[in-house]
């Protein structure tokens, strides 16, 4: 009991691990290991030793360390330009921008139920698009099972808000790891992970 899990949404759990630097390793290049674990369904899981579930998946990737500490990097560049279009948009209108009323039926809804600034789908210029599209190509590569065959993203594959960048940049958060809830950025990730 005191084990006991629940999810009363769809949810990824992301969490990392890195190995002892003194432990040996024949591969030249530092790796870091992902650790995952999402529901499809929402869960309770009272007794571990019978839960039994289709909707519950969990894996792990090695990835190179390297890699993460540099997309963490182009990952906070593009949040803090997210953030400059939200206030460039805020300045433009004295009312609130259409932009802000605008939630994808996915998106969470605080207790208020008035929409939340994070939630606001964002509209991106060109140029942060193209820096966008590279950031999450840079995702689809490292989470994807044959790297090699992962190609460019064309299109962003879901809502840009605030809150989702802020999650994609957390999950690369190797000091903390994040969970994210059900919404087009969990069914991105997830897709990656099949």
């Amino acid at each position: 009991e005191s084990r006991a899990a629940s999810a009363s949404n769809k949810e990824i759990n992301i969490q990392w691990y890195i190995p002892s630097a003194a432990k040996p390793s024949n591969d030249t290049e530092t790796k870091v290991l992902l650790l995952y674990a999402y529901n499809t369904n929402p869960v309770k899981i009272s007794n571990i030793r019978i839960f039994s579930s289709m909707s519950v998946f969990s894996g792990h990737l090695w990835i190179p360390l390297a890699r993460i500490i540099s997309l963490r990097k182009k990952l906070s560049d593009l949040k803090e330009k997210v953030e400059i279009l939200m206030q460039d948009s805020k300045s433009f209108s004295t009312s609130v921008p259409t932009s802000f009323l605008e939630q994808s039926e996915t998106s969470k809804i605080s207790p208020s139920n008035k929409p939340r600034m994070s939630d606001a789908k964002v509209h991106l210029d060109e140029k942060t698009e193209e820096i966008a599209k590279g950031c999450l190509s840079e995702v689809k590569a490292l989470l994807s099972v044959v790297p090699a065959l992962s190609s460019p993203l064309t299109e962003i594959p879901f809502d840009v808000t605030l809150q989702s960048i802020t999650d994609l940049e957390d999950m690369f958060d190797l000091a903390n790891g994040c969970i994210i809830t059900e919404g087009s950025l969990f069914n991105w990730i997830t897709s990656l992970l099949h």
